[in-house]
């Protein structure tokens, strides 16, 4: 290959737009002209279908991934490694959901959160497929594709910053203020760390994943959205910046205490552990000084 075509293909933001155009349009042409067709005409039935459908668009995201990479890149895709997998999977969806079950403990105490009644019959698992896929595309995206490759080429820090300025997009959901700006910054930064401390996408998928399954289990919002069901059907008082408003829980102040806490604490692990990556300027001029 012609060495300033090769410059060019393995330049930083080209494998971040090749691997993004790639997967997603692979995971867009497998589910929309064959899983759908195929299964919708076999199980009419949604709530069939869709568990399955989404099963399927998983299995691409990661593989269209895995292979990309691994011929891409000619390396081991460590970041999608099975190592310890059951571990890191139990460990982050618990930590997800502990999180927001703290600031639902800190309601039901201060006589803010009143549970009305418990049924699985507004949940399914069409809806949990939602979940899944809604998680792994970001994380796919946004942690083991974008950072990565940005920590690798400018440094941790200013991945995290970049990151943290991309999750400013969840201020298009429904209902989302001034103070969702926050948290999306803080979730951008936690969220990021969590991938350089691990250097896998398990731990920020499946936080993720048993952070959203969480506000849904306690009838809560789930970044204002409020059709993607619950188990629990609850009722939230006090002030709007103890419940999160219309957004939901995770607009809490409780609860964006308790993800910058779990970010700066894995930020710290990290920082310990020699799992920052310096910037360019620091590598260059460390490298001259040798």
């Amino acid at each position: 290959m012609n060495p300033s075509i090769k410059k060019i293909v393995h330049f930083p933001v080209t494998k971040i737009i090749i691997g993004i155009a790639f997967c997603f349009s692979l995971f867009v042409v497998v589910q929309n002209f064959i899983s759908k067709p195929l299964l919708y005409s076999i199980f009419p039935d949604k709530n069939i279908s869709d568990p399955i459908i989404h099963t399927i668009s998983v299995f691409v995201l990661l593989f269209s991934y895995y292979f990309l990479f691994r011929f891409y890149d000619k390396r081991e895709v460590t970041e999608l490694s099975p190592k310890n997998f059951t571990k890191n999977m139990l460990g982050s969806i618990l930590l997800g959901f502990g999180a927001i079950s703290l600031t639902i403990l800190i309601l039901y105490l201060s006589g803010y959160y009143q549970i009305l009644s418990v049924s699985t019959e507004y949940y399914s698992l069409r809806l949990f497929g939602m979940l899944v896929m809604a998680a792994l595309i970001e994380d796919l995206f946004h942690r083991a594709l974008i950072a990565r490759i940005l920590e690798n080429w400018l440094g941790t820090n200013i991945a995290i910053i970049i990151i943290m300025l991309l999750e400013t997009m969840h201020m298009f959901n429904p209902n989302a203020n001034l103070f969702s700006l926050f948290v999306d910054l803080v979730w951008g930064f936690t969220m990021t760390v969590l991938f350089v401390y691990s250097k896998k996408l398990w731990l920020p998928l499946f936080f993720h994943l048993g952070w959203n399954f969480a506000q849904l289990f306690y009838g809560s919002s789930l970044t204002g959205l409020n059709d993607m069901g619950r188990i629990i059907t609850a009722k939230f008082g006090g002030p709007e910046i103890f419940n999160g408003g219309a957004v939901g829980v995770e607009n809490s102040i409780f609860t964006v205490t308790t993800l910058l806490g779990i970010g700066i604490y894995f930020y710290y692990r990290a920082k310990k552990e020699g799992k920052i990556v310096p910037g360019r300027k620091f590598r260059t001029e460390t490298t001259q000084t040798a």
